[in-house]
């Protein structure tokens, strides 16, 4: 039975008692540009670059926050969502003790992180439509059990979550519940940060890289409770998200209506593939997508991944994860790119 939620609970002790450190932007945050700033050992020599960013990238928060309907105290911005994910695993999670649960097949950086920070991963298989196994879930937690990894829409599958099924892993463990929605913005559903207030044990995850066309600059975004924030901001490295990437990451989020416009054409030709691909005779099944990409199921995924490489096409074997035997995952490109690939499948024999 679930017991009323506290953070404090959760918190590596170290973490609670550690005083952060405090660089000079943190301690003077006016951008008067008329000040003299001879408060923090940088070069005076004007580069573009020779000040140091906002610890807080404030200004981008404050963007996102409008967009996402979501107060800056909410956001916390990583370099990349990997960086976002690693901090809560060591915000919450210790090491040799404590164990997560995710469910494969799913993004493999979980596991790589929970090897990376000495921490017991409890897998649970997804069921054979792609769902989570919430009795088998249960089973499985304890005491030390911190985080639930949720990645919905899922990354290889492409599929939503129920949100029953979240729902009932929300209502009922008394750890974090990590949502991955690093894929969210090519459903129709709505994204979990809405909810936010009404479970104080939810993370949303998302990122740039995906809808935004920004995988290069590396910026994930944490939304969470103002609690839980405030304890990421204590461990994260004062300079973590550098200046030019604050920079694109704002004129990108700035200009929302072209990204709005790229979202609605992947859509457009992921609809077109999926229709085209049902005229392959070697795909045997082509699973629903919530996400910027497909996945298949063919005859032999080995042969057909060779196949496309040899004709210049490169794609994803997912053969090797639970569940998915000889998959492939195919990333939704532009018209001309789509048109290649059908033309090579197309050739196949």
């Amino acid at each position: 039975m679930k017991t009323k939620f506290n953070i404090n609970n959760l918190v590596r002790k170290n973490v609670a008692d550690l005083k952060p450190y405090s660089s000079a932007r943190d301690e003077f945050k006016q951008g008067d540009s008329n000040m003299v700033f001879m408060d923090a050992n940088e070069n005076p020599f004007e580069t573009g670059v020779n000040r140091y960013p906002d610890p807080q990238q404030r200004e981008l928060k404050e963007q996102l926050g409008e967009i996402k309907g979501i107060p800056a105290e909410n956001i916390l911005l990583g370099n990349g969502s990997d960086e976002v994910l690693d901090l809560i695993f060591r915000a919450f999670c210790e090491p040799g003790k404590d164990n997560i649960t995710t469910l494969p097949p799913t993004y493999g950086m979980y596991q790589v992180l929970a090897e990376i920070n000495n921490i017991e991963n409890r897998e649970v298989l997804l069921t054979d439509d792609f769902q989570p196994n919430v009795a088998e879930i249960f089973n499985k937690v304890d005491d030390n059990t911190k985080l639930i990894f949720l990645c919905s829409p899922n990354n290889p599958t492409g599929n939503l979550f129920s949100e029953e099924k979240i729902l009932e892993i929300l209502n009922n463990f008394n750890g974090l519940v990590v949502i991955d929605e690093a894929y969210i913005d090519f459903s129709e559903s709505e994204s979990w940060i809405n909810k936010l207030e009404k479970f104080p044990n939810l993370i949303v995850t998302q990122t740039l890289s995906k809808a935004y066309g920004m995988a290069a600059i590396r910026l994930g975004i944490c939304y969470a409770s103002a609690e839980i924030i405030q304890i990421l901001n204590k461990i994260k490295p004062p300079y973590n998200v550098n200046e030019l990437t604050q920079k694109r990451a704002l004129e990108r989020v700035i200009d929302i209506i072209s990204v709005k416009k790229e979202i609605a054409d992947i859509l457009t030709e992921r609809n077109k593939l999926f229709k085209a691909l049902l005229e392959v005779d070697f795909i045997e099944k082509i699973y629903n997508s919530d996400a910027n990409f497909i996945l298949i199921k063919v005859d032999n995924a080995k042969l057909r991944y060779d196949q496309l490489l040899k004709k210049g096409i490169v794609i994803r074997n997912r053969t090797t994860q639970p569940l998915c035997e000889n998959t492939l995952r195919l990333t939704v490109g532009t018209a001309e790119e789509n048109q290649k690939l059908m033309e090579a499948f197309q050739s196949l024999k």
